[in-house]
């Protein structure tokens, strides 16, 4: 178990740099403005598609905008194209894709000095050094694909570069973690002849939201490592499926793969998790008895009564640190990142990490925790890069180099 009250004094074990840093430099801050730090599930472009902002200057909604992410050090913040389940029942799933990803592309060309578009692992080292925020893409629910290989290349070549095989619901692909109606028993047919796609093309494979049958077929299926773009232990959440358990984190480390921590307050501590279902019981209960559709206004307001009557109990920064310490001694240091869910989780962040200017607060509970430096640098960004990496390679290796935003 890692020492949870190390003292923030130089030592061998954290700071080899101390004796040419300034004493009065916070180390969380001066390692997060140094190392790269690879946030892979930011849900910017549906917060833009419900409620327009201009998040090149501070805002003051939501948990992302420039100024934030660079008081955290944020190099590379993966733009969540999420699909509702609901949008890809209706049959919208590929226009709503397109229309959130011409969403973060507007935002680069309107911001140049401030965002980049990243389409490869050798593009957030050269935006990093021109000091803008690299936004990588990656699908949240393949439901755009809609059975078709030649659609999972066009989204290739329109930037995105992992996809989350489902959502909420079960779809064409996969069944998912929150769906009790699993209707393929893990993948469909099809979902067994995309992952190899997938490895082919150099799109990484997410296993976040599908079920635990899907996740084992994954792993039998899949030829280079894959991620968990946003989620925690369920070691922490004994009933929560969307979290992985033990079995499923050691088999994702030990093909390569790596686990993006997600800071939602109920992906973390039991009693979070609780309230949450607690909540949505009332709710749902609620809109039987008025016999309301699942958008009805006045769902937000029963929602809001019952926080209000019923104070959350938000996690804290040492819970995220219990989730990391954990996998790394079920595994590695190697096989964890973070995948904060920030603009996905609304007010559910624990006190320490309420925003993307909170890395620094991170790092100095990993300090405290006794991790290294270099320990600190793969689990902010160092492990991520490498699998990316890792599925560029494969697909390389099969005529399918990347495709740089960036161009020499």
């Amino acid at each position: 178990m890692r020492n949870s009250v190390f003292p923030l004094l130089c030592s061998a074990l954290v700071c080899a740099a101390c004796a040419t840093t300034s004493e009065s430099e916070d180390p969380g801050q001066r390692i997060a403005n140094q190392a790269l730090i690879i946030d892979t599930h930011i849900d910017v472009p549906y917060r833009l598609f419900l409620n327009t902002e201009d998040v090149s200057q501070t805002t003051t909604q939501g948990q992302f905008d420039f100024p934030r992410a660079t008081a955290g050090g944020l190099n590379a913040a993966f733009m969540s194209i999420y699909i509702p389940a609901l949008v890809d029942e209706t049959g919208h799933a590929y226009s709503f894709a397109e229309s959130n990803i011409d969403r973060v592309v507007r935002l680069t060309a309107d911001h140049p000095d401030k965002f980049a578009l990243a389409t490869c692992v050798a593009d957030l080292a050269i935006q990093q050094a021109q000091g803008v925020v690299s936004l990588p893409m990656g699908m949240e629910n393949g439901g755009p694909i809609a059975s078709k290989i030649k659609n999972l290349e066009h989204f290739y070549h329109r930037g995105i570069r992992y996809i989350t095989l489902a959502h909420s619901k079960s779809n064409h692909i996969s069944d998912s973690s929150y769906d009790t109606n699993e209707r393929w028993q893990g993948l469909s047919d099809f979902g067994k002849t995309l992952i190899p796609a997938m490895n082919q093309l150099g799109v990484m494979i997410d296993v976040s939201h599908i079920s635990d049958a899907a996740f084992w077929q994954v792993m039998t299926l899949s030829k280079v490592p894959v991620i968990a773009s946003h989620s925690s232990l369920r070691h922490f959440t004994p009933d929560f499926h969307r979290n992985m358990d033990d079995n499923m984190v050691k088999a994702l480390a030990a093909q390569g793969g790596v686990i993006q921590i997600n800071f939602g307050s109920s992906f973390l501590t039991r009693a979070a998790r609780e309230y949450s279902d607690a909540r949505t019981a009332a709710v749902r209960a609620f809109q039987q008895a008025n016999n309301l559709p699942d958008r009805a206004p006045a769902l937000q307001i029963v929602m809001r009564e019952y926080t209000r009557d019923n104070p959350y109990p938000y996690a804290d920064l040492s819970d995220v640190l219990d989730h990391i310490d954990r996998v790394v001694e079920l595994t590695s240091i190697d096989a964890v990142g973070i995948g904060s869910d920030y603009d996905g989780v609304g007010d559910t962040l624990p006190n320490g990490l309420k925003d993307v200017s909170s890395y620094p607060n991170l790092v100095n509970g990993l300090i405290m925790r006794g991790y290294s430096e270099n320990e600190i640098r793969k689990i902010l960004g160092g492990n991520l890069r490498r699998v990316w990496q890792a599925a560029e390679a494969y697909a390389g290796a099969r005529g399918n180099p990347p495709r740089c935003t960036w161009a020499p």
